[in-house]
């Protein structure tokens, strides 16, 4: 049965969440689509806090206040990793469809109960990794499938993005990897900033549209320079049960940003983005010299608010990045972790601090060549490089 007005209560509505609340606000009619409540405990650090005072939006301290005297169609969270698994089940038992913010959540066991309560309700589970969710990443997916590259050989990724001490102290768990009540949350540079790329390598050789791929094994080279708990650099090969190599750079221990980058082999093609190219434009170049032009993916950076606007209304349970296709990223970051249990230090003598970031000196550099060389950097002999276990998934 097709609703006039998808009602949404919106979790968190710090830092990313204010995205949400301004699209809400800006474009109810043409969202078909409003605000049934606000659940923050500071909503009054939101720049738009004056807009939702003036519509009477009821504001909620915490999730269950809201669930005792309102319902939603479909919730949206924008929360601490730590707190997703719990509050996506609270939501879909209490009715609501739910789109939550990557990373998913941060343990294998919270993605089996998130699935599991999911199956239970019938509502769907939409995990926020922006780019599965475009018209551009679902065309090249849909080629992948029918085959028009061929099968893939190998992948790679590079993100060089600094960031500085406010990042760090934006919130109570960044950087951390467990919460004070001993809560995983593994907050790291490949769980947060830079996930969407680690996730979509993943997703596009998913064998079906809503699934990512199935890994055999990972190995990973782990480091901080900044004082946290958890990586703020990583260097991580991964293998798919297709034995399909997966190499992975991220950083945010670095002056100058540099990415992403990344580039995939087919028997048949190279698909490419590189910095400054086309306009962001992901390229698919054949082996006979022609080409294929997707657009950039970040320009439907909304589009899963659309999708899951669309399948509320029209309950529709196609949901191109769900628990399926989010789960292969969690199993990674577990892994990446059981691989290196005690993270290293770069060298104390390699450690700058430049307008409050953290880098470390000759570290772009050593990543963009690994890069170049598909090696890790303990494969080049790097002197601070230490590789991890092999975890096979």
């Amino acid at each position: 049965m097709i609703k006039n007005d998808v009602k949404i209560v919106l979790v968190g509505i710090g830092g990313y969440g204010n995205v949400y609340v301004e699209k809400l606000l800006n474009d109810r009619d043409e969202l078909n689509a409003s605000i049934a409540g606000i659940v923050d405990p500071y909503p009054g650090r939101n720049a738009n806090y004056g807009r939702i005072k003036d519509l009477n939006i009821p504001v909620y301290s915490t999730i269950e206040e809201f669930y005792v005297n309102n319902k939603a169609d479909l919730a949206i969270f924008s929360t601490p990793i730590h707190l997703h698994a719990t509050q996506v089940c609270y939501a879909l038992v209490h009715g609501s469809n739910v789109l939550c913010e990557k990373p998913m959540c941060a343990s294998v066991e919270e993605a089996k109960k998130i699935i599991e309560t999911r199956n239970q309700t019938g509502k769907f589970v939409a995990i926020g990794f922006n780019w599965s969710f475009s018209p551009s990443v679902q065309n090249m997916k849909s080629d992948i499938l029918k085959g028009v590259f061929g099968k893939p050989k190998r992948l790679k990724t590079i993100v060089n993005w600094p960031r500085d001490a406010k990042y760090y102290n934006r919130n109570n768990w960044a950087g951390r990897l467990y919460s004070e009540d001993g809560a995983p949350i593994l907050d790291s540079v490949a769980n947060n900033a830079t996930a969407h790329y680690l996730h979509h390598m993943f997703y596009l050789l998913g064998s079906k549209f809503d699934e990512s791929v199935r890994l055999k094994d990972v190995t990973a080279e782990l480091y901080r320079a900044n004082t946290i708990e958890s990586f703020d650099t990583c260097a991580v090969k991964v293998t798919t049960e297709d034995n399909v190599e997966i190499l992975y750079y991220a950083t945010h221990a670095v002056k100058d940003s540099f990415g992403p980058q990344f580039l995939y082999e087919f028997e048949y093609a190279t698909i490419y983005k590189s910095e400054g190219e086309n306009d962001n434009q992901i390229v698919a170049r054949f082996t006979d010299g022609t080409q294929k032009i997707y657009p950039d993916p970040e320009r439907d950076h909304l589009q899963k608010l659309f999708t899951c606007i669309e399948a509320t209304l029209c309950g529709n349970q196609d949901i191109p990045c769900g628990p399926e296709a989010a789960t292969t990223h969690v199993q990674a970051i577990a892994a990446m972790h059981e691989s290196v249990p005690d993270i290293a230090l770069f060298p104390k003598s390699l450690i700058n601090l430049d307008k409050d970031i953290t880098w470390v000196e000759g570290l772009s550099d050593t990543f963009i060549e690994c890069y170049k060389q598909w090696r890790l950097p303990s494969e080049r002999k790097i002197q601070w490089a230490k590789i991890g276990k092999r975890i096979e998934i």
